[in-house]
């Protein structure tokens, strides 16, 4: 161990020490940005920076584990990059297809899709049911991945069950729409029955949300790391969760 580990190592126990977990987030979302970047800073191609990116997830769950979080929603791939050419979307779908898969072969995290699952290739489908129901009923963190997700596409997707299903119950437009609020539509969310992210992460140094949980984001408090995700330490994410603890949530009041 050089010096430098030794001094991260006891900077991030320092750090730790003085979080007050049952003051942290509950519900993390992350977006995992900058591999491609970390890729090329490193002189690799951009499906190494996926692989190394993937590899990160199970040690960052770890971490979460470690401060109390119980939910984790993890952006894989939007429905933007759905258009990405062939040589690249495909390449990547399998990148994320063992990611899942292995996450779910630990045993200690239970899996959930959120996004279209229509809009994937038939084999990223199956491999998404099969996590699900392979760590259905596990009781560890909940790992909702993200894969085919765009925030608007949630939204729409939300209007259109609320819609299927008061026409199956003989509800008319006139009739939902005297009754239609907030609720019905979160009801049809894909995170249905869950609590709203605490605390949004992204890492690269970007400053937006890209869409990601449009609607449960509202009330969130957000972290923009520097780092490209590969490189994401603990430090980073204990970092986070210290500039979260000492932010007072309003919820707009």
């Amino acid at each position: 161990m050089n010096l430098r580990d030794l001094v991260y190592g006891l900077y991030s126990r320092r750090v730790e020490r003085r979080l007050d977990t049952a003051q942290g987030p509950k519900h993390i979302g992350v977006i995992l940005d900058g591999n491609r970047r970390w890729a090329k800073a490193s002189g690799g191609s951009p499906e190494e920076g996926h692989r190394a990116g993937a590899d990160k997830i199970a040690e960052m769950l770890g971490w979460c584990e470690e401060t109390g979080v119980e939910v984790v929603t993890l952006w894989l791939l939007s429905t933007d990059n759905l258009d990405r050419p062939a040589d690249q979307l495909v390449p990547l779908l399998g990148i994320i297809e063992d990611a899942v898969t292995e996450l779910a072969a630990t045993g200690r995290w239970r899996v959930h899709h959120v996004g279209t699952m229509d809009l994937l290739p038939s084999h990223t489908q199956s491999v998404l049911k099969e996590a699900e129901q392979a760590t259905d009923g596990i009781g560890g963190i909940l790992v909702n991945v993200a894969v085919g997700y765009g925030g608007r596409q949630e939204i729409a997707d939300a209007v259109r069950s609320l819609l299927h299903e008061h026409a199956g119950r003989g509800t008319s437009i006139e009739d939902l729409a005297e009754i239609l609020d907030v609720e019905h539509i979160s009801e049809h969310l894909y995170t249905r029955g869950q609590p709203d992210p605490d605390l949004v992460i992204r890492t690269s140094g970007e400053q937006r949300l890209s869409g990601f949980m449009l609607w449960q984001s509202a009330h969130s408090e957000y972290y923009f790391c520097e780092v490209f995700w590969p490189a994401f330490r603990k430090i980073d994410f204990l970092r986070a969760l210290r500039d979260y603890a000492a932010r007072h949530r309003r919820y707009g009041a």
